[in-house]
């Protein structure tokens, strides 16, 4: 380093220190980059690579971003999962002995983000933290700083529910200690796709003690300090907004895996990973940020209580029963702003003056929507309405306090009001009416002194003057006036008058703005105490956006309220899938009842492609998860258990980014269901087993319906192409066969996505191809190889029944050979039973079991 300039030593040293981070580094107007730095950013960014001389002995690459519109290059940088750090002046360049003081102010990080343009109005941006216990306890814990919310929760159950608990919420940063297995980091960045961060300090520290002191679990204060000092240590300022951390007692909530998270497609589609085609599309019926952001938190936490699960119900019946209330309040809550995110913008620090009026307007509002509620008919509406705080205080105070149209900025002045502070006003006075004072001077003086050419200038040397003519010094009197400078006719003078307004005009402006800006530091911090008051309303304001909005959407689709059961059964009457009903055309959907009551807990769905099975498992999960977030369903009547766990297996998705196969996966997903499932669960598995041959296929096909039915004894509906386990209805008593109905018309099939008992006589499998519009010549071949199949198939079959005949007329055979013949399959089934009683069936793997069974029943075959 010594070969280099100053300047460049100082980057290198606080570059050493913030590695893994962009380090933006303030030269005048500009942030400039060096090095790697350069390299890397002008890719990212697409902005040009120079060079500079810095002392050594090769030029140093380097590259740079304006000040003034730093923001969006930041924000593009961070998108992008890289992390910035902001590296200022902290010393006046005028009073600096050799190079500026520079430090690091802020580092901006994916999960800390605060910039309005940075985040989405919509979606919490959540940063969270991992601590390790022991082999399977984690502690997460997980903080919204635009907000302030935390939250904490404790997994005793292993690695796998740990990343399921974590793709359940937006998250784009982990805080991590650096002694986490190497095994789960990797399994972070490739399933989740985040940025990872370090962080050791688990110290309960004096300023986190309000923030943890209701723990009763030691692991969840020292897991939420490691996130604390992470937080703190990146934005080194006030962090006053955070709410103490709410505890989430995971067994209170249904618990939706990351599988079944993605393949019901909740919050966004699998394919294009948008909004548009979820769930939550559909439902979002909210007006505010802040309702859309809590529905998306009841979306991923669906309730197993039932008590509050009926208070829900019955304040969103209270909404769709009274329209023109709820109309009232949905054009009210579209004039209150985003109140949690613009309290934590207050203690952050950079909240300007739109930004508090906002704030005041929202307030404005708050009695309106007051009134609304109370005029309901329905008492929970009522007493949600008595709980709300208007905060008349603080709103009376920007009232008095704002102007209406303050700048962007707030170090330009015209943010206070015109009689909130006396000084102020002086100021402003001086400045606006400095040149009409001047003028009335002028007149005062002329009259004073008889001199009509008196007249009154002003220059930046100077400053105001009165200037008199030679011709007409004698008019002067004696000792008010002070020359000043004398010119070749004329004489300039001040008067202590002109000179103590000249000083009140001149910095009049100046001090204006100066005071304005301190009143404003000022009126934030009065408003900072107000920030747990403005964080309760804007949870309460939320609330009631999300009820209005199911309502709103129960009344346009035509849900029904639906009802719960304690007896296991499922009866749900003409149901429909919510998002494939808004997509088609009105009257296109077909709807389908679901009936399962307590002696049937698994349906064996047999249907052709295309013809609704998926859609119709998928609807039965929706309906499930829109009945325990307290919003009504579409159907016509549902009646319901309360289900702890949704387990699901739909679609090939294959998890191509660690590289395991759509079968791999497939068994994954089968797995976490089997061991996870409880008889209070609904399990939805879509063709089992097609990812193999085809008797593997249907060997595992089968094997999971046994167990399931026997062991799990959860609700199931399993869809198959494998029409032979259409049989199984005989021997197991809680299956029942049902299928999609589909018919023949003129050679093409027609799917009537109806769902009927019994199962599916045909696959149709050759008709989708048609359908799909494959070449006539290979549909041509591929009916007479059908046609060849099958005609094969029979005639093994007629062999067969020939042999059996055979075999039933052996009473014409002498009886010394037949009791030979049954002495010697008498002794092969004794030696094939011992050899399968010594079978250790649960030592083997599932190939070493199917082999095992192959050899025997080969064996079979040849004894017999």
């Amino acid at each position: 380093m010594a070969n280099y300039t100053p300047m460049i030593e100082q980057y290198l040293k606080i570059k050493a220190n913030n590695r893994d981070s962009f380090l933006f580094f303030r030269l005048g107007d500009f942030y400039e980059m060096f090095f790697d730095d350069a390299i890397k950013a002008s890719r990212e960014l697409e902005i040009t690579l120079t060079s500079r001389d810095g002392g050594g002995t090769e030029r140093i690459p380097m590259c740079g971003v304006p000040y003034h519109s730093a923001a969006n290059y930041i924000k593009n940088l961070v998108e992008k999962g890289y992390k910035v750090a902001i590296c200022e002046q902290v010393e006046d360049p005028k009073e600096a002995k050799g190079v500026v003081k520079r430090e690091v102010v802020q580092l901006i990080t994916p999960g800390t983000v605060m910039e309005g343009n940075m985040l989405d109005e919509k979606e919490n941006n959540y940063l969270a933290s991992i601590s390790q216990f022991d082999l399977d306890t984690f502690v997460l814990t997980y903080n919204d700083l635009s907000t302030g919310e935390n939250s904490a929760a404790i997994i005793e159950t292993g690695w796998e529910r740990v990343v399921s608990e974590l793709f359940n919420r937006p998250i784009k940063e982990i805080v991590i200690a650096k002694d986490l297995p190497e095994a789960f980091q990797q399994d972070l960045m490739e399933r989740l796709q985040v940025t990872l961060s370090f962080a050791e300090n688990t110290e309960i520290s004096s300023e986190l003690t309000q923030l943890v002191d209701h723990l009763t679990d030691s692991r969840l204060k020292q897991g939420f300090a490691r996130l604390y000092h992470y937080i703190q240590s990146t934005q080194q300022r006030a962090l006053d907004h955070l709410k103490p951390v709410q505890f989430i007692e995971l067994n209170e909530y249904m618990m939706l895996d990351m599988y079944s998270k993605r393949n019901l497609e909740l919050t966004e589609t699998i394919m294009k990973k948008g909004k548009q085609g979820s769930l939550l599309w559909v439902l979002d019926q909210t007006v505010t940020a802040m309702g859309a952001r809590k529905l998306k938190k009841w979306l991923e936490r669906p309730l197993l209580n039932h008590r509050l699960l009926d208070q829900r119900y019955q304040i969103v019946e209270g909404f769709m029963e009274d329209f023109m209330s709820r109309e009232a309040v949905r054009e009210t809550l579209k004039s209150i702003y985003d109140l949690e995110r613009l309290a934590g913008r207050v203690a952050f620090g950079n909240v300007n003056g739109r930004d508090l009026l906002q704030l005041k307007n929202s307030l404005e509002k708050v009695p309106q929507l007051l009134s609304i509620l109370l005029a309901c008919n329905q008492k929970e509406i009522n007493n949600l309405a008595k709980t709300i705080d208007p905060i008349q205080e603080l709103k009376t105070l920007l009232e008095n306090s704002l102007e209406q149209d303050p700048p962007l900025t707030i170090k330009e002045g015209g943010i206070i009001k015109t009689g909130f502070h006396e000084q102020l006003d002086e100021y402003r006075d001086a400045a606006k009416n400095g040149k009409q004072w001047i003028a009335e001077l002028e007149q005062q003086e002329k009259k004073a002194t008889n001199i009509k050419s008196l007249k009154i200038g002003y220059n930046r040397v100077f400053g105001y003057y009165i200037e008199v003519t030679k011709a007409n010094l004698h008019l002067l009197p004696e000792g008010k006036y002070e020359r000043k400078q004398t010119l070749t006719n004329a004489e300039r003078y001040i008067t202590p008058e002109l000179k103590e307004k000249e000083s009140l005009i001149l910095t009049a402006q100046e001090k204006s703005v100066d005071l304005e800006y301190r009143l404003f530091l000022e009126l934030r911090e009065q408003v900072k105490a107000y920030i747990p008051q403005l964080q309760h309303l804007a949870d309460q304001i939320s609330e009631i956006d999300v009820y209005q909005g199911f309502a709103t959407i129960s009344e346009q689709q035509a849900y029904v309220r639906p009802t719960f059961n304690k007896n296991r059964s499922i009866a749900i009457v003409k149901g429909r899938h919510p998002v494939v009903e808004k997509v088609m055309k009105d009257g296109m959907y077909v709807p389908n009842d679901v009936t399962m009551n307590e002696s049937t807990d698994m349906l064996l769905i047999t249907g052709p492609n295309m013809s609704g099975k998926s859609t119709y498992m998928r609807q039965l999960a929706l309906i499930t998860i829109m009945a325990q977030i307290g919003c009504f369903v579409p159907c016509e009547s549902a009646s319901l258990p309360v289900f702890d766990k949704i387990f699901t297996r739909i679609g090939a998705a294959d998890d191509l980014v660690a590289g395991q196969s759509t079968f791999m996966v497939e068994m994954l997903e089968a797995n976490h269901a089997l061991t996870n499932a409880t008889e209070n669960s609904l399990i939805l598995l879509d063709e089992i087993g097609r990812g193999t041959s085809t008797y593997d296929g249907m060997a595992l096909a089968q094997a999971i319906i046994e167990y399931v039915h026997d062991q799990v004894g959860a609700k199931t509906l399993f869809s198959t192409h494998y029409h032979e386990l259409t049989a199984l209805e005989e021997t197991l008593s809680n299956l029942k066969n049902i299928h999609v109905r589909a018919e023949e018309f003129e050679g093409r099939v027609v799917f009537l996505h109806q769902i009927q008992s019994g199962a599916a006589d045909e696959s149709y499998g050759i008709h989708v191809a048609k359908l799909a519009a494959l070449p006539e010549p290979l549909i041509d071949r591929a009916t007479i190889i059908l046609k060849e199949l099958e005609e094969k198939q029979g005639k093994e079959k007629k062999a067969e029944v020939i042999q059996t005949d055979e075999s039933q007329l052996s009473f014409f055979v002498s009886e010394p050979s037949l009791n030979q013949s049954r002495e010697h399959q008498s002794k092969s089934e004794q030696h094939l039973r011992k050899e399968l009683q010594q079978l250790k069936l649960m030592e083997m793997t599932p190939m070493e079991a199917m082999n095992a069974l192959y050899q025997l029943q080969k064996k079979a075959s040849e004894e017999g």
